[in-house]
Parts: structure tokens; sequence; C-alpha cells
């Protein structure tokens, strides 16, 4: 199955963070893999019906960030290193992001099972999103 792209019209998040937030997470849970090509900045544009410049200011800042490596001429390709984060600073990160999260939803009086659960769905519609969404 091949990795696709999407964006959420309704989330706020620019475009462009998206996009390099999606290809992170295919790095991550190794849908995508290193030496992998990804779609040309034009294919991306015209598939996610957004402008160019947009897939460039995302494919930019995943260079700067070591994710992707550009080949003038042949294409933008996933990077070898191993990772790109430092496994403590990971780890921190993490970390971090739980307790904040926890803290988020138990303000909103949310049980920690009915996040659990909403994660594995939205996970489900990262790894698998339909067409058009």
């Amino acid at each position: 199955m091949a990795f696709r792209f999407s964006l959420n019209n309704k989330s706020g998040v620019p475009y462009y963070r998206q996009i390099v937030n999606r290809v992170i997470y295919g790095v991550a849970n190794e849908m995508l893999l290193p030496g992998e090509r990804l779609p040309t900045v034009r294919q991306l544009s015209v598939d996610l019906q957004v402008n160019l410049n947009t897939i460039a200011k995302a494919y930019s800042e995943l260079e700067l960030r070591g994710i992707v490596n550009t080949q003038q001429g042949t294409g933008t390709f996933v990077s070898q290193n191993e990772s790109v984060i430092d496994p403590s600073e990971k780890e921190k990160g993490l970390l971090r992001l739980c307790r904040t999260f926890l803290d988020e939803i138990s303000a909103l009086g949310i049980k920690t099972d009915e996040a659990f659960t909403a994660l594995k769905t939205i996970e489900k519609e990262r790894k698998n999103p339909k067409k058009g969404s």
C-alpha cells in the first residue's frame, strides 16, 4: 500500500505543517522508508489542491530537519538517517506531551480510556486515509 497524504481543512493547522507532520508520522511508523521517493512538489500540489509554495515550504522544512533529501532533477527522498531525533530527547518530549494531553483531557472530563479509543481511531485513519479527505 502506498503512503498517501491528506489534509484536514477543519483542524486550524496550516497545510504545510500538516504535510510536515504527516511525513514525520510516516517515517516514525515505518510507512515511509529510508530512500523512498516522495511525490514531486507539483504532483502533491495537484493531489492536495494546494499552492506549490505550500508543498515547497513543507519539503524545505523537512530537508532542514534532515528528514528528507532533495536531489535536483531526481526528486525528494526520505533520509537514510536511522533517527533524526536523539532518543533521550524523544523520550522527554513524549513524556511532556503525554502529561499535557492527560491534563487537557481531564479538564474536559474525558476518561483516559476514551482518549485511547479516539487515538486508535485517528491512527487507523492516518494509516488508511480516504481519498479526498
